[in-house]
C-alpha cells in the first residue's frame, strides 16, 4: 500500500494518533483533520486514496461531512462510530460510506478494513466492458450505464453489480458478498450488503422502471436475473 493515502476526520487526538502510527507503519501517508468543516475543500484540492471518518464530530457531524464529500468525489469512506445502532449504519451507507468500524476498535483490524477496501475499489482490467441487455459495465471508466444513461453509484454499489453480474442467474449468499464487496468476511455485516442492495435496486429502478433484475433468495441471498429474461419478467 506503499504510495497510497489516508486522510483522517477525527476530532479525539489520542485515537488519531494510534491511528496514524498503525497506518504509517503499513506503508500509508496520513492527514487528520479534527473537524469536517474543511474536509470537502481537502478531498478535492488534494484527493487521499481513502478517507476516515468519525461519525461523531463536533460542529459539522459525520454525516453532514459524508454529505459534503460525496457531492464532490466517489473517494473510498470508512465510518468511525461508538453509535452501533442499525439506522446510523443505514443512513451512512445510503449516503455512500462503504464501511463501518465501530469503536472500541483494534488498531491492526483498521488497518485490515483499509486495505480491504482499497482493493476491492481497483479497477477490474481483465474484463472492460460486461454488458447484460441494456446494462453495461465499463471497468475501464468505472461507469454503469443503462440504455445510454448513467448512473451514479458507490465504490461499494459498483462492485456489487459487478460482482453480480459477472455471474447471472448465480445465487450469492450475503457472506459470500460480503467477501467479495467488502474484502473480508466479518458476522453482523449482513445488513451493510442488504442496504447496498436497497439502493443498487433504487438506482437500477430509476430507469429500469419494469425490470427487476436483482432478485432476492429467501434465506440465501441474491442473484443477477438478465433483464427480458423470463424470471425477470415474472417477478
Amino acid at each position: 500500500m506503499t504510495g497510497k493515502s489516508v486522510l483522517i476526520i477525527e476530532d479525539e487526538e489520542k485515537i488519531a494518533h494510534v491511528l496514524n502510527d498503525y497506518l504509517v507503519q503499513a506503508g500509508f501517508t496520513v492527514t487528520w483533520l479534527e473537524s469536517g468543516e474543511k474536509a470537502a475543500h481537502h478531498v478535492e484540492n488534494d484527493p487521499p486514496s481513502i478517507v476516515l471518518l468519525d461519525l461523531m464530530l463536533p460542529g459539522m457531524d459525520g454525516l453532514d461531512v459524508c454529505r459534503s464529500i460525496r457531492s464532490l468525489s466517489d473517494v473510498p469512506l470508512i465510518m468511525i462510530t461508538a453509535k452501533a445502532e442499525e439506522v446510523d449504519r443505514l443512513i451512512g451507507l445510503e449516503l455512500g460510506a462503504d464501511d463501518y468500524i465501530c469503536k472500541p476498535f483494534s488498531p491492526r483490524e483498521v488497518v485490515a478494513r483499509v486495505k480491504a477496501v482499497l482493493r476491492r475499489t481497483r479497477l477490474d482490467a481483465t474484463q472492460p466492458v460486461l454488458r447484460m441487455g441494456p446494462i453495461v459495465i465499463n471497468n475501464d471508466l468505472y461507469q454503469v450505464t443503462i440504455n445510454g444513461r448513467e448512473l451514479t453509484l458507490t465504490p461499494s454499489e459498483f462492485k456489487l453489480l459487478q460482482t453480480l453480474m459477472r455471474r447471472p442467474n448465480c445465487v450469492f449468499s450475503r457472506a459470500a458478498l460480503i467477501d467479495k464487496v467488502q474484502g473480508y468476511s466479518f458476522d453482523g455485516y449482513d445488513r451493510t450488503i442488504d442496504s447496498h442492495i436497497k439502493n443498487l435496486r433504487k438506482k437500477i429502478a430509476a430507469v429500469l422502471a419494469d425490470e427487476n433484475v436483482i432478485h432476492a433468495v429467501y434465506g440465501v441471498g441474491y442473484k443477477f436475473v438478465p433483464p427480458d429474461s423470463d424470471e425477470g419478467a415474472s417477478q
